[in-house]
């Protein structure tokens, strides 16, 4: 990558600024409000507020993090949509885990079927190289 294109790429948008300021219950997860600013820092009016929500949720790989928009005016309504708005990313995201297992595992060669190559195909272990074979929900 040229010096030129790595620094287009690292450019701040000083129309896009927000302030942030975090709060959280330190047992579900955490609210952010975006608050949108001028490049001088101060409230740019033309532009809404932004509520993001966080949590996470533990699968077999570990904790995995769920981050999803809040379509509200004010903190108060954040929380009290956070449950909702929380539940339903956690489930678009175990269906596009399940989405992204399927694809993988459709892609898996194994030995016996007719390989590109001429040969048996697939990776050694029987599982395509995935130990324990992936996620499973």
């Amino acid at each position: 990558m040229n010096e030129q294109s790595m620094r287009e790429q690292l450019t701040f948008d000083g129309e896009e600024m927000y302030q942030e300021e975090s709060f959280t219950d330190r047992r579900i997860g955490s609210i952010q409000r975006l608050t949108p600013v001028t490049a001088d820092g101060e409230r740019d009016e033309a532009r809404q507020v932004r509520y993001i929500g966080q949590t996470q949720v533990m699968s077999p790989a570990g904790a995995l993090p769920i981050s999803f928009e809040l379509e509200v005016d004010s903190l108060s309504d954040a929380i009290a949509g956070f449950p909702e708005a929380a539940e339903k990313a956690v489930e678009e995201t175990v269906e596009e885990l399940k989405r992204l297992q399927r694809e993988h595992q459709s892609s898996i060669m194994v030995p016996g079927q007719e390989g590109g190559m001429g040969g048996s195909g697939g990776m050694p272990g029987g599982q395509g190289g995935v130990p324990g074979g992936g996620i499973k929900f």
